[in-house]
Parts: C-alpha cells; structure tokens; sequence
C-alpha cells in the first residue's frame, strides 16, 4: 500500500501569528524572511508617506524588522501581529525622524507623484453618522494636487490616523491599538482632519476664483 506524499508546508500556508510563533520556538529564518516579504510593499507604502523620504522609508523598514526579531519573545499567542507591527514601524519612524531633524511631510511633493492618489470621497465616507454634515458635498470633489497640500497641513497626530485608516485600510479598533488611544479619539481625530481638508478646499478653490 503506497502512502500520500504529504506535501511540504510554506510560508503561504501559515498566518503571520503562526510564523511568529514558529519563529519564536525554531529560530526559522525562512520563515521570518517571508514574513518579511510578505509585507514589504504594503509596510514600505506606509513608511514612504509617513516620513517623505525613500532612503529614510527603507531604513525604518529594516529597523522595524530588526525589532520584529528582537522582540518576537514579547509578542503574546493570541494578539494580532499586524497592529503590533504597525506599532514598532511607528516607534521606529519617529525616532529616525527625531534623529535626522526631518519634518514628516518635508518630501510630500515626492509623495504626490507616486501612485497612491487620494480619493476625497472615499475619505469622507470614513466619517460615520455626517448625514447633514457640510462634509456631504465634499464627496463630490475632484482629485488633485490640492489634497496633498492639504494632508501636509493636518497636525503629525491628524496625519498619523489618516495614514493607518485611509491607506492602510486598518479598522478604527486596529488604529487605535497602533496608536495607543482610544477609538473615539481615532474617530475625533479623523473627522477634524477631513473638516480641515474641506476648509483647505475651500480656500484654494476660492483663490482660483478670483484669478
């Protein structure tokens, strides 16, 4: 009687918990690398906007994966590995910041020509409960430079939640764990930086009027 081979598992077949946890008890670098890939553009994407700067971007990417290495004994079975990553990155990228003196959105026009382009009506569709807000119409505007000018003038904690929920799709429970606040905060903070991009809208679209 011939027996099944049994096919070997891969990185693909495991979660990024269960890859931690291997790692934590193999040391299986294999693994650890695919994790690594595994968020390699999404992470980077994250880091690019955050710092505005590439070389920087890449930098935090290695650090916050040094960490991951670090202290992956830290890392407790039964939490979620994404918003704990987020939560290092974070660290790490202000901490590069705070080293090299650089503003977080001191490249925003390097930002403004790479792919992710913001969709204002998706942005406010974040707001939960605006029905009669003066938001409403803002779904209706168009792309444009003018929003990057925008996000540039949010506060860094503005920002901050804009980048997890918006480009990185995290839910408000998840932005709140990486940022360490409650949820209502992530939600106040969201909705003050969607009223401040609607006031920037405003102005430029007013000063465009006028010429």
């Amino acid at each position: 009687m011939h027996e099944t081979p049994v096919t070997p598992m891969t990185g693909n077949d495991y979660s990024d918990e269960q890859i931690l946890a291997i790692y934590k008890r193999k040391g299986d670098r294999e693994l650890f690398a695919h994790l690594v890939r595994r968020y390699e553009r999404e992470l980077y994407g994250y880091l690019r906007r955050y710092v505005g700067n590439a070389e920087m971007a890449e930098d935090v990417f290695q650090a916050t994966f040094l960490q991951i290495h670090l202290k992956c004994e830290q890392f407790d079975e039964g939490r979620r590995f994404r918003p704990w990553l987020y939560t290092i990155a974070t660290n790490q990228a202000i901490d590069a910041q705070r080293r090299n003196k650089r503003h977080r959105m001191a490249s925003l026009d390097r930002t403004a020509k790479s792919d992710d382009s913001v969709d204002i009506g998706a942005l406010v569709n974040l707001l939960e409960g605006s029905e009669g807000d003066p938001l409403d119409h803002v779904a209706q505007l168009e792309r444009g430079q003018w929003v990057q000018q925008a996000i540039s003038e949010l506060s860094e904690q503005m920002r901050s939640v804009i980048n997890l929920i918006y480009y990185q799709g995290m839910k408000y429970r998840e932005a709140a764990e990486v940022l360490d606040i409650p949820v209502g905060t992530v939600k106040s903070r969201l909705h003050a930086a969607v009223m401040k991009i609607h006031e920037v809208w405003q102005r430029t679209h007013q000063e465009e009027n006028e010429t």
